[in-house]
């Protein structure tokens, strides 16, 4: 029996390396047909969407992206918003301790998704846009897209309960909501240990005031 066993699971392996022997084949096979027009055309095509990708992210740069900033009112966000396919907009307040520790991985991730906005605004400046999406827990953070609230990330339940989370998990979360071009594994976050992780759904926050989701909060 662990023989057939055996027999069967080097068949299995002979078969895959096989099947990918013949993809390299078939590529090398493409590679050497191919003629010096060939090549230059498939250069120009490469140059073309790097010009391209270029020319996306400097019109992102010139929106705002790139760096992690506050708007003063609430006025400003609706045209921050409009110009801008997907936005992160962290709603604080300054005596919330657990608001510092997003402003840190907020500002890492702004450098590194480009293809985002990230903005934060005071909730005290903006009564009207936090009655309107029902904010009450604070930090919350609203995933915009194409100018419509899609997500939200109430407090730190979803990135594991702690305040000691990663900015990778930050970024998972974010990834979860498509408001961020995120390359990793969306089906779990990027840690060792899922235990305190909640699902992840949208929230919808009823109520008027404001709830801390801080344990402690600065005077």
């Amino acid at each position: 029996m662990a023989s057939d066993a055996i027999d069967n699971i080097t068949k299995v392996l002979l078969q895959s390396a096989k099947l990918v022997e013949d993809q390299v084949d078939a590529e090398l096979t493409k590679l050497s047909d191919m003629d010096e027009d060939d090549f230059e055309r498939m250069r120009e095509r490469r140059l073309e969407a790097l010009k391209k990708a270029q020319k996306q992210k400097q019109e992102w740069l010139s929106k705002g992206h790139g760096e992690y900033r506050e708007i003063p009112s609430e006025k400003e966000f609706f045209s921050e918003v409009k110009e801008s396919k997907n936005v992160v907009c962290h709603f604080y307040k300054n005596s919330t301790f657990r608001c510092k520790i997003l402003d840190k991985h907020l500002a890492i991730l702004a450098k590194k998704h480009v293809e985002t906005k990230f903005i934060k605004l005071n909730v005290e400046k903006a009564p009207f846009l936090t009655e309107r999406l029902r904010i009450k827990i604070i930090p919350t953070l609203a995933l915009l897209i194409d100018g419509k609230s899609k997500d939200y990330v109430v407090g730190f339940a979803d990135l594991g309960n702690t305040d000691e989370f990663s900015t990778e998990v930050l970024e998972w979360r974010l990834g979860c909501g498509s408001v961020i071009n995120y390359s990793g594994n969306l089906m779990e976050p990027p840690t060792a240990t899922h235990s305190k992780f909640t699902k992840v759904e949208k929230k919808t926050i009823r109520g008027r005031g404001y709830d801390t989701d801080s344990d402690e909060e600065d005077d």
